[in-house]
Protein backbone atom coordinates (compact mmCIF):
# COMPACT_ATOMS: atom_id res chain seq x y z
CA UNK A 1 0.00 0.00 0.00
CA UNK A 2 3.00 2.30 0.44
CA UNK A 3 3.22 2.58 -3.35
CA UNK A 4 -0.29 4.07 -3.53
CA UNK A 5 0.04 6.44 -0.58
CA UNK A 6 -0.27 10.08 -1.66
CA UNK A 7 0.48 11.56 1.76
CA UNK A 8 2.62 14.67 1.46
CA UNK A 9 1.67 15.21 -2.20
CA UNK A 10 -0.25 18.18 -3.55
CA UNK A 11 -2.56 17.66 -6.52
CA UNK A 12 -4.40 20.00 -8.88
CA UNK A 13 -7.62 18.68 -10.43
CA UNK A 14 -9.33 20.70 -13.16
CA UNK A 15 -12.98 20.29 -14.01
CA UNK A 16 -13.49 19.51 -10.33
CA UNK A 17 -16.96 21.01 -9.87
CA UNK A 18 -18.78 17.88 -11.05
CA UNK A 19 -18.54 14.44 -12.60
CA UNK A 20 -15.17 12.75 -13.03
CA UNK A 21 -13.19 15.75 -11.78
CA UNK A 22 -15.16 16.07 -8.53
CA UNK A 23 -14.99 12.32 -7.91
CA UNK A 24 -11.25 12.09 -8.49
CA UNK A 25 -10.50 15.18 -6.40
CA UNK A 26 -12.15 13.34 -3.52
CA UNK A 27 -10.38 10.08 -4.36
CA UNK A 28 -6.91 11.66 -4.35
CA UNK A 29 -7.70 13.36 -1.04
CA UNK A 30 -8.91 10.04 0.40
CA UNK A 31 -5.52 8.54 -0.49
CA UNK A 32 -3.60 11.24 1.34
CA UNK A 33 -3.09 14.08 -1.13
CA UNK A 34 -4.01 17.68 -0.52
CA UNK A 35 -6.01 18.79 -3.53
CA UNK A 36 -6.58 22.13 -5.23
CA UNK A 37 -9.89 21.86 -7.08
CA UNK A 38 -10.24 24.10 -10.16
CA UNK A 39 -13.40 24.90 -12.14
CA UNK A 40 -15.57 27.84 -13.20
CA UNK A 41 -18.50 27.15 -10.86
CA UNK A 42 -17.43 28.54 -7.51
CA UNK A 43 -20.51 27.41 -5.61
CA UNK A 44 -20.04 23.76 -6.55
CA UNK A 45 -16.32 23.94 -5.75
CA UNK A 46 -17.05 25.37 -2.32
CA UNK A 47 -19.41 22.46 -1.65
CA UNK A 48 -16.49 20.11 -2.37
CA UNK A 49 -13.96 21.97 -0.20
CA UNK A 50 -12.78 20.64 3.16
CA UNK A 51 -9.53 20.54 5.12
CA UNK A 52 -7.87 18.49 2.36
CA UNK A 53 -9.51 20.10 -0.70
CA UNK A 54 -9.13 23.80 -1.49
CA UNK A 55 -11.41 25.50 -4.00
CA UNK A 56 -9.77 27.65 -6.68
CA UNK A 57 -12.43 29.05 -9.04
CA UNK A 58 -11.01 29.85 -12.47
CA UNK A 59 -12.19 29.95 -16.07
CA UNK A 60 -9.38 28.13 -17.82
CA UNK A 61 -10.50 29.46 -21.20
CA UNK A 62 -9.73 33.00 -20.03
CA UNK A 63 -6.19 32.42 -18.72
CA UNK A 64 -3.43 34.29 -20.53
CA UNK A 65 -0.78 34.17 -17.78
CA UNK A 66 -0.19 30.54 -16.86
CA UNK A 67 2.69 31.29 -14.50
CA UNK A 68 0.45 33.48 -12.37
CA UNK A 69 -2.17 30.73 -12.26
CA UNK A 70 0.51 28.23 -11.22
CA UNK A 71 1.51 30.50 -8.33
CA UNK A 72 -2.14 30.83 -7.30
CA UNK A 73 -2.57 27.05 -7.34
CA UNK A 74 0.46 26.68 -5.06
CA UNK A 75 -1.08 29.05 -2.53
CA UNK A 76 -3.24 26.68 -0.45
CA UNK A 77 -0.80 23.79 0.11
CA UNK A 78 2.46 24.54 -1.72
CA UNK A 79 3.65 23.59 -5.22
CA UNK A 80 1.65 20.73 -6.77
CA UNK A 81 3.41 17.55 -7.85
CA UNK A 82 0.29 15.99 -9.40
CA UNK A 83 -2.00 17.54 -12.01
CA UNK A 84 -5.09 15.77 -13.29
CA UNK A 85 -6.76 17.41 -16.29
CA UNK A 86 -10.44 16.48 -16.09
CA UNK A 87 -11.88 19.70 -17.56
CA UNK A 88 -13.42 19.21 -20.98
CA UNK A 89 -16.28 20.07 -23.28
CA UNK A 90 -18.15 18.43 -26.16
CA UNK A 91 -20.81 20.51 -27.94
CA UNK A 92 -22.06 17.51 -30.00
CA UNK A 93 -22.73 19.48 -33.19
CA UNK A 94 -23.17 18.06 -36.70
CA UNK A 95 -20.33 18.96 -39.05
CA UNK A 96 -22.34 21.61 -40.87
CA UNK A 97 -23.20 23.42 -37.60
CA UNK A 98 -19.69 23.65 -36.12
CA UNK A 99 -18.70 27.28 -35.65
CA UNK A 100 -15.29 28.86 -35.22
CA UNK A 101 -16.24 29.61 -31.63
CA UNK A 102 -17.26 26.09 -30.67
CA UNK A 103 -14.21 24.65 -32.45
CA UNK A 104 -11.85 27.02 -30.61
CA UNK A 105 -13.46 26.44 -27.20
CA UNK A 106 -13.27 22.67 -27.62
CA UNK A 107 -9.66 22.57 -28.76
CA UNK A 108 -8.58 25.18 -26.23
CA UNK A 109 -10.11 23.56 -23.16
CA UNK A 110 -9.49 19.93 -24.14
CA UNK A 111 -6.02 20.26 -25.67
CA UNK A 112 -4.40 23.68 -25.16
CA UNK A 113 -5.11 23.97 -21.42
CA UNK A 114 -3.52 20.62 -20.46
CA UNK A 115 -0.27 21.60 -22.17
CA UNK A 116 0.09 25.16 -20.93
CA UNK A 117 -1.03 24.41 -17.39
CA UNK A 118 1.26 21.36 -17.19
CA UNK A 119 4.19 23.39 -18.50
CA UNK A 120 3.59 26.11 -15.92
CA UNK A 121 3.37 23.64 -13.02
CA UNK A 122 6.18 21.32 -14.14
CA UNK A 123 9.24 23.37 -13.00
CA UNK A 124 8.18 23.25 -9.33
CA UNK A 125 7.69 19.47 -9.37
CA UNK A 126 11.40 19.19 -8.53
CA UNK A 127 12.27 15.72 -9.78
CA UNK A 128 8.96 13.96 -9.05
CA UNK A 129 5.73 14.67 -10.87
CA UNK A 130 2.60 13.04 -12.21
CA UNK A 131 0.64 14.56 -15.08
CA UNK A 132 -2.61 12.80 -15.95
CA UNK A 133 -4.58 13.85 -19.01
CA UNK A 134 -7.96 12.59 -20.19
CA UNK A 135 -8.17 10.88 -23.53
CA UNK A 136 -11.36 9.23 -24.78
CA UNK A 137 -12.84 6.45 -26.85
CA UNK A 138 -12.67 9.14 -29.51
CA UNK A 139 -8.89 9.23 -29.30
CA UNK A 140 -9.07 6.23 -31.64
CA UNK A 141 -12.74 5.96 -32.72
CA UNK A 142 -14.96 8.32 -34.72
CA UNK A 143 -18.36 9.07 -33.16
CA UNK A 144 -21.22 11.10 -34.70
CA UNK A 145 -21.49 14.87 -34.12
CA UNK A 146 -18.12 15.12 -32.38
CA UNK A 147 -15.53 16.28 -34.91
CA UNK A 148 -13.85 18.96 -32.70
CA UNK A 149 -14.03 16.73 -29.63
CA UNK A 150 -12.56 13.78 -31.51
CA UNK A 151 -9.80 15.97 -32.92
CA UNK A 152 -8.97 17.24 -29.43
CA UNK A 153 -8.91 13.75 -27.91
CA UNK A 154 -6.80 12.34 -30.72
CA UNK A 155 -4.47 15.24 -30.00
CA UNK A 156 -4.44 14.45 -26.27
CA UNK A 157 -3.10 10.96 -26.93
CA UNK A 158 -0.18 12.41 -28.88
CA UNK A 159 0.29 15.33 -26.48
CA UNK A 160 0.61 12.81 -23.65
CA UNK A 161 3.36 10.94 -25.47
CA UNK A 162 5.14 14.15 -26.45
CA UNK A 163 5.09 15.61 -22.94
CA UNK A 164 6.38 12.28 -21.60
CA UNK A 165 9.25 12.40 -24.08
CA UNK A 166 10.07 15.96 -23.03
CA UNK A 167 9.70 15.74 -19.25
CA UNK A 168 10.07 12.15 -18.06
CA UNK A 169 13.90 12.47 -17.96
CA UNK A 170 13.23 14.96 -15.15
CA UNK A 171 11.22 12.45 -13.11
CA UNK A 172 7.79 13.53 -14.36
CA UNK A 173 5.54 10.85 -15.81
CA UNK A 174 2.75 11.78 -18.19
CA UNK A 175 -0.11 9.38 -18.87
CA UNK A 176 -3.71 9.52 -20.04
CA UNK A 177 -6.88 7.84 -18.87
CA UNK A 178 -9.35 7.10 -21.67
CA UNK A 179 -12.75 6.46 -20.08
CA UNK A 180 -15.53 4.55 -21.74
CA UNK A 181 -19.11 5.62 -21.09
CA UNK A 182 -19.60 7.04 -17.59
CA UNK A 183 -22.64 8.99 -16.35
CA UNK A 184 -21.51 12.64 -16.14
CA UNK A 185 -22.78 16.02 -17.31
CA UNK A 186 -20.77 15.62 -20.50
CA UNK A 187 -22.41 12.27 -21.34
CA UNK A 188 -25.89 13.34 -20.27
CA UNK A 189 -27.26 13.07 -23.84
CA UNK A 190 -26.02 9.47 -24.02
CA UNK A 191 -27.49 8.29 -20.72
CA UNK A 192 -30.77 10.14 -21.24
CA UNK A 193 -31.54 7.56 -23.95
CA UNK A 194 -31.86 4.17 -22.17
CA UNK A 195 -31.66 2.22 -25.42
CA UNK A 196 -28.46 3.99 -26.45
CA UNK A 197 -26.95 3.47 -23.02
CA UNK A 198 -27.83 -0.24 -23.20
CA UNK A 199 -26.22 -0.57 -26.64
CA UNK A 200 -23.03 1.01 -25.31
CA UNK A 201 -23.02 -1.36 -22.37
CA UNK A 202 -23.45 -4.33 -24.70
CA UNK A 203 -20.43 -3.15 -26.71
CA UNK A 204 -18.14 -3.68 -23.72
CA UNK A 205 -16.55 -7.00 -22.80
CA UNK A 206 -17.80 -6.64 -19.22
CA UNK A 207 -21.39 -5.91 -20.22
CA UNK A 208 -22.04 -2.62 -18.41
CA UNK A 209 -21.25 1.05 -18.57
CA UNK A 210 -18.81 2.58 -16.12
CA UNK A 211 -19.45 4.02 -12.67
CA UNK A 212 -17.19 6.70 -11.22
CA UNK A 213 -15.61 4.34 -8.70
CA UNK A 214 -14.14 2.43 -11.66
CA UNK A 215 -11.81 5.40 -12.24
CA UNK A 216 -10.47 5.65 -8.70
CA UNK A 217 -7.89 2.86 -8.91
CA UNK A 218 -6.44 3.90 -12.28
CA UNK A 219 -6.17 7.54 -11.20
CA UNK A 220 -4.51 6.75 -7.89
CA UNK A 221 -2.14 4.33 -9.64
CA UNK A 222 -1.07 6.96 -12.18
CA UNK A 223 -0.75 9.64 -9.47
CA UNK A 224 1.41 7.54 -7.16
CA UNK A 225 4.82 5.87 -6.87
CA UNK A 226 3.18 2.67 -8.14
CA UNK A 227 3.38 3.99 -11.72
CA UNK A 228 6.97 5.21 -11.57
CA UNK A 229 8.03 3.27 -14.69
CA UNK A 230 4.88 4.03 -16.69
CA UNK A 231 4.88 7.08 -18.93
CA UNK A 232 3.55 8.16 -22.31
CA UNK A 233 0.68 5.67 -22.10
CA UNK A 234 -3.07 5.83 -22.70
CA UNK A 235 -4.94 3.58 -20.26
CA UNK A 236 -8.40 2.68 -21.53
CA UNK A 237 -10.83 2.31 -18.65
CA UNK A 238 -13.76 1.25 -20.80
CA UNK A 239 -14.84 -2.23 -19.77
CA UNK A 240 -13.25 -3.59 -22.92
CA UNK A 241 -15.20 -1.33 -25.32
CA UNK A 242 -12.13 -0.81 -27.51
CA UNK A 243 -11.26 -4.51 -27.38
CA UNK A 244 -14.34 -5.53 -29.42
Amino acid sequence: MRLFDLSGRVAVVTGASSGIGAHLAGALADHGARVVAVARRADQLEALANDRIAACPADLLQIDDWDTLARDLAGPFGPPQIVLHAAGVNFREPAEQISNDSWDKTLDLNLKVPFFLSRALMPAMDGWGRIITFASLQSSRAFPNSIPYGASKGGIAQLTRAMAEAWSPQGITVNAIAPGFFPTELTGPVFSDPDRAARNAAQTCIGRNGVLDDLTGPAVFLASDASGYVTGQVLHVDGGFTAK
